[in-house]
């Protein structure tokens, strides 16, 4: 057990039987109250958000969480395939737990995985990587005075979109996190 003082934002902790993972927390000592602790969590199996308000001197259930590089192999139904580069053994990780980050993942990405003992509770895709684009219309000529940006369809399939200048074939760097375009990349 450890108190709120010790928990930090990224934590892992079991909050009414449930597994969460502390997104932001603050100290706050309100006036001529007692000092407490405001924690905004997410629960990892439903995705669901809380907030919850602990005492100075409330109990809390850390939870140790282990994080693998993982190999991305293969797409399988609704998971993706990931090999362990140390034991090279394979498992099947739900795209859910990549978040937005699931589209533009390609095969051979190192992915990073959070284990509670043999379970999946997270999984983190590369924080940005770099596409072809297979399909976008072509840019109007002279139409660079403005930061216009036109759809286009990258070779994973995702759809985002992109400055005119961009055309098929050309190479693309994405923020996984958001899916937003970042820059062109040469060669």
């Amino acid at each position: 057990m450890a108190k709120p003082r010790d928990i930090r934002s990224g934590s892992f902790i079991r909050h009414n039987g449930e597994l969460c993972q502390i997104m932001e927390i603050q100290h706050r000592t309100p006036g001529n109250l007692r000092a407490f602790y405001q924690a905004k969590m997410r629960n990892v199996k439903t995705g669901k958000q809380t907030e919850y308000r602990y005492n100075a001197d409330e109990d809390v259930n850390v939870v140790r969480v282990e994080t693998r590089e993982l190999q991305y192999l293969y797409e399988e139904g609704d998971a993706f395939v990931c090999m362990d580069n140390e034991s090279f053994e394979q498992l099947s990780i739900g795209k859910e737990l990549f978040g937005i980050g699931a589209k533009f993942m390609k095969e051979g990405d190192t992915i990073i995985a959070s284990f509670e003992g043999e379970l999946v509770i997270g999984a983190q895709a590369p924080e940005s990587t770099v596409l072809e684009i297979t399909y976008t219309e072509p840019g109007l000529r002279g139409d660079t005075a403005t930061n216009t940006l036109k759809p286009a369809t990258l070779e994973t399939g995702a759809q985002i979109m992109i400055p005119l200048f961009c055309d098929i074939g050309d190479k693309v760097k994405i923020d996984t996190r958001t899916g937003e375009y970042m820059e062109r990349v040469k060669g």
